[in-house]
């Protein structure tokens, strides 16, 4: 367990060691059972988060409201639309003045080459932690909940089929930060990880290489396919999402008309059937039903996404717990 990491920012995994990582995971598990047991954990007594918003959110708002409640400390919401971070507050008094008021900040800020930028420039200026609650290029706590889900529901990890996979929606671009930070993080457990995505859905070229480092580092591995039904063959775990095509073009109809020639790479019981017979199915939420993954799938026995969901508290009190 690692016991120096009061302080430290968590913009991406990638920042943080394996043994640190472990460490998020320990705690994880110990707030977890002691919020299960009734188990009073008020390690944040006192303490509050400034948590600032440039994009609408369920479960992280809900979840890190709820974390620093259950940790004795309290969460300020701050929506950048109601206030003057509309209308002139820069990054860097933004992270001088909340870093003054608070003991730590919270940033979800997902614009297309400005969200990460953005953070790290508030993180910059801050005299506190600054945690990534998503931007454009990572989703660490969404990945993070992920890993702690499969730990639980499978025990080691290593040597396990991930297939992190497109799956088309109607709905607005997706960033990429969530399949990101997957393919990041899953091969440095030692799982073999399978990115499939059309052509025109790639992901950062810097962030492929970064993957395929870790997974030598970590003795897993990182392959690359198109054929979404391929993707399901054999998998112990399937995460079948839909994400935007940024690096292909910036303009949303044309996003929408490219995505639309790919209806058909929807998460339905055909395609699970490829996979293990233990397969579990996760996904991030929300998730367009019948259109991304049916509701046989996403309601079905095999359906890991209410734990998932469950899990983005425990590792974001943890790293709560360990960096304020």
């Amino acid at each position: 367990m690692q016991t120096h990491l009061r302080g430290r920012d968590m913009i991406t995994t990638q920042e943080w060691t394996k043994d640190e990582i472990d460490t998020v995971l320990e705690i994880a598990l110990d707030l977890k059972r002691r919020r299960a047991l009734g188990e009073e954990h008020g390690l944040l007594r006192d303490k509050v988060l400034a948590m600032l918003f440039f994009f609408s959110s369920t479960r992280t708002r809900a979840s890190f409201e709820a974390g620093m409640a259950q940790l004795g400390g309290h969460a300020q919401f701050i929506e950048s639309k109601t206030t003057q971070i509309a209308h002139g507050d820069t990054a860097t008094e933004i992270g001088e003045i909340l870093g003054r008021y608070n003991d730590g900040i919270a940033i979800r800020q997902v614009d297309w080459d400005l969200g990460n930028r953005y953070i790290r420039d508030v993180a910059e200026a801050s005299r506190v932690p600054v945690l990534n609650m998503q931007c454009d290029w990572y989703h660490p706590f969404q990945a993070l909940a992920d890993l702690l889900t499969i730990v639980e529901k499978r025990g080691d990890p290593r040597g396990l089929t991930v297939n992190v996979s497109w799956a088309y929606a109607a709905s607005y671009q997706k960033p990429l930060s969530v399949p990101q930070s997957l393919i990041l993080l899953l091969p440095r457990f030692g799982m073999n990880v399978r990115l499939t995505h059309p052509p025109e859905f790639r992901l950062q070229d810097e962030i492929i290489a970064q993957a395929g480092e870790n997974a030598r580092v970590g003795n897993g591995s990182l392959e690359i396919l198109d054929d979404f039904n391929a993707g399901f063959e054999g998998a112990d775990v399937v995460y079948p999402k839909s994400w935007g095509c940024m690096l292909t073009t910036s303009d949303p109809k044309v996003s929408a008309d490219i995505a639309a020639k790919y209806q058909d790479w929807i998460a339905d019981e055909s395609r699970l059937a490829r996979a293990s017979d233990s397969v579990g199915y996760m996904h991030c939420l929300p998730a367009d039903r019948g259109i991304e993954v049916t509701d046989q799938v996403i309601d079905g026995p095999n359906s890991w996404v209410f734990d998932e969901a469950e899990n983005r508290l425990h590792v974001q009190k943890a790293v709560m717990a360990l960096t304020m």
